[in-house]
């Protein structure tokens, strides 16, 4: 029997595929001269924030930073507790150790493997400061029965870029939702970056504080801040392929689709309802 190996993502050829539009990009960025702070990390932050539906998108260095920005934006810190999947990748834990708060790992759900409301329940306590929601594997959380425990909601969105929840995108839903930009995500830059998403202007503005130094205007620095922005060239790149996203996202649903009929009679993870 000849066995075949499918690669899980083919970056080179995905370059391949949009090379002009990502060369021209970054010759833009160089002629400018310009690598922090500048007009395409706000182009992407305002392209980012229109194609979730949300008021902000606050880039940064990584998705890890993004969950310990968010975190901090909350008021988290040393003594605190934040709420977590036992199952979820330990970047998400490392921004909450980042913080000072402790991680507190709630059990999944068998059917979905995605975080059991009634496991956070059980895990909430008195120091209890957020839930952070992992939607892993493209599927979301159950975000409406987590809602209902009335904690601040962190979506770490590092593995769902156009996932839906009831219809709507998630990173929309908490008090602040955090994305992961690492190459191999659907939607990915060409190192590391993030990004923290919000309807909340205080906190949106607070974010910006925090990610450079904890300062509004230059040298004035009013929070212990972090330095975690989101650079021109990565910003540049998540541009170009931003307008790809949709319809790469679409491919990805054909191909699982066709997998799952293919493997008739295995069982297979299921979808939250509403997802």
């Amino acid at each position: 029997m000849s066995t075949r190996s499918v690669p899980f993502g083919d970056l080179a050829r995905e370059y391949a595929a949009i090379r002009a539009e990502i060369d021209a990009a970054l010759g833009a960025v160089l002629a400018r001269g310009r690598f922090v702070l500048g007009e395409e990390g706000e182009a992407f932050e305002r392209e980012f924030a229109a194609w979730l539906g949300v008021e902000h998108a606050v880039g940064c260095a990584s998705g890890t930073e993004a969950i310990a920005l968010a975190l901090l934006a909350l008021g988290v810190g040393a003594g605190d507790e934040v709420v977590l999947p036992a199952n979820t990748c330990v970047p998400t834990a490392a921004g909450i150790w980042m913080t000072g708060a402790r991680p507190v790992p709630a059990d999944v759900e068998p059917g979905t493997l995605l975080l059991d409301p009634a496991a956070v329940r059980r895990a909430v306590g008195p120091r209890t400061k957020a839930i952070v929601p992992v939607h892993l594997y493209g599927a979301p959380a159950d975000l409406g029965a987590l809602a209902e425990l009335g904690i601040p909601l962190v979506e770490d969105c590092a593995q769902a870029h156009g996932a839906r929840y009831g219809g709507r995108l998630v990173g929309t839903f908490g008090t602040l939702a955090c994305f992961s930009f690492y190459p191999s995500k659907n939607l990915g830059a060409y190192g590391d970056a993030g990004a923290v998403t919000t309807a909340d202007p205080r906190l949106a503005e607070r974010l910006r504080m925090l990610r450079h130094y904890g300062q509004r205007t230059r040298d004035v620095h009013e929070l212990e801040g972090l330095n975690s922005r989101l650079d021109e060239v990565q910003a540049a790149i998540l541009r170009v392929k931003l307008r790809y996203l949709d319809g790469w996202n679409g491919r990805r649903r054909e191909i699982a689709e066709l997998y799952a009929r293919e493997l008739r009679g295995v069982e297979l993870p299921q979808v939250t309802p509403g997802g």
